[in-house]
């Protein structure tokens, strides 16, 4: 099985915009080998008259409950934990922006 280099781990820092220093790309570059050097030894394993899983959970059946209509908290109570509201709603930051970068204002 390959292993990574150091150049391998600037080309995969930078085509995944992570900014890394040389003690942490050191670090990563000796986990991703150890993790290499685990699949290898998986492979060793005979798993000939192993039957194909695709889900670990397939014979597992949800159990879903009741949904019970309860005691709602006041208003109030709710919005004091927000950091900022409007007309008794919390207030969030424009998340749509136009094609010139300007937030489009909620109606």
């Amino acid at each position: 099985m390959a292993t990574i280099n150091k150049e391998t781990i600037a080309t995969l820092t930078r085509l995944s915009r992570i900014k890394c220093t040389e003690k942490e790309q050191a670090e990563l570059l000796s986990n991703l080998n150890q993790m290499l050097d685990y699949f290898e030894l998986l492979n060793e394993i005979d798993t000939h008259d192993v039957p194909v899983c695709n889900h670990v959970l397939e014979q597992v059946c949800n159990v879903m409950r009741e949904d019970l209509v309860g005691e709602t908290m006041p208003r109030e109570l709710f919005l004091a934990n927000a950091p900022s509201q409007i007309g008794g709603m919390i207030r969030v930051p424009p998340v749509i922006k136009s094609k010139e970068g300007v937030a489009i204002p909620s109606k």
